[in-house]
């Protein structure tokens, strides 16, 4: 069963968040309907903007805290290294 770790934001450069999942079409849509209730939902954070996948739940979680403990522009350039214009992943992810 494959993981992902995900970042989502508010908006380009906006505010970001960082989760780890093992089911990403269902999480992304809890997000993006306001079903999960805190901080992506008090921050409107709903755009899918980077994600990996890890084979083992350890590894994700592990990469998952690594990510939360780098600084703000290194988030960013990691998601602009793949997705320079912050395009919403969701609709690749659900082809």
């Amino acid at each position: 069963m494959p993981y992902y770790v995900y970042i989502m934001a508010s908006k380009p450069k906006g505010t970001l968040y960082i989760g780890v999942t093992n089911n990403l079409i269902r999480r992304v849509y809890e997000h993006k309907n306001g079903l999960v209730d805190g901080f992506t939902k008090r921050y409107e954070i709903k755009l899918l903007v980077y994600f990996e996948t890890h084979d083992y739940v350890y590894n994700a979680l592990q990469r998952e805290k690594n990510l939360k403990h780098w600084k703000r522009q290194w988030k960013i350039n990691i998601i602009e290294e793949l997705n320079p214009h912050w395009k919403d992943l969701y609709e690749t992810i659900c082809a």
